[in-house]
């Protein structure tokens, strides 16, 4: 194989891997990200000064960072197209830090729970 042909065959497996990447599909992915972001600004400005102190709210804005995250990670990052050891790589921690909020939250709510019975 003369080096010519090998660098050819290189620029088309190095197109290859982020081919879909294109400005529509960035486009579509950026107005799907600012369509979160407006919800979560909805949540925060709207909804959540007319229900305060609801357990509800912090898990709808875990939920929509998480997917923000995973477009953000997904497309701009393009974990999309790499090979599955990597997104693993990138998956599980992010299980476990999913896992560390939820307790984290639920032992938040046991402090303030109990400096509210202690009258603090």
């Amino acid at each position: 194989m003369s080096s010519e042909t090998a660098t050819i065959h290189h620029a088309e497996a190095v197109h290859g891997d982020h081919e879909g990447m294109t400005k529509k599909r960035i486009l579509k992915v950026f107005y799907i990200l600012l369509g979160i972001t407006a919800i979560e600004f909805f949540v925060a400005l709207v909804i959540a000064p007319k229900h305060p102190g609801a357990l509800w709210i912090n898990p709808i804005y875990i939920v929509l960072t998480l997917v923000k995250a995973f477009y953000i990670i997904g497309y701009f990052m393009h974990l999309k197209f790499e090979k599955t050891g990597l997104i693993l790589a990138i998956v599980i921690p992010v299980l476990f830090i999913i896992g560390l909020i939820l307790v984290l939250t639920n032992e938040s709510h046991y402090w303030i729970d109990l400096r509210s019975q202690l009258g603090l």
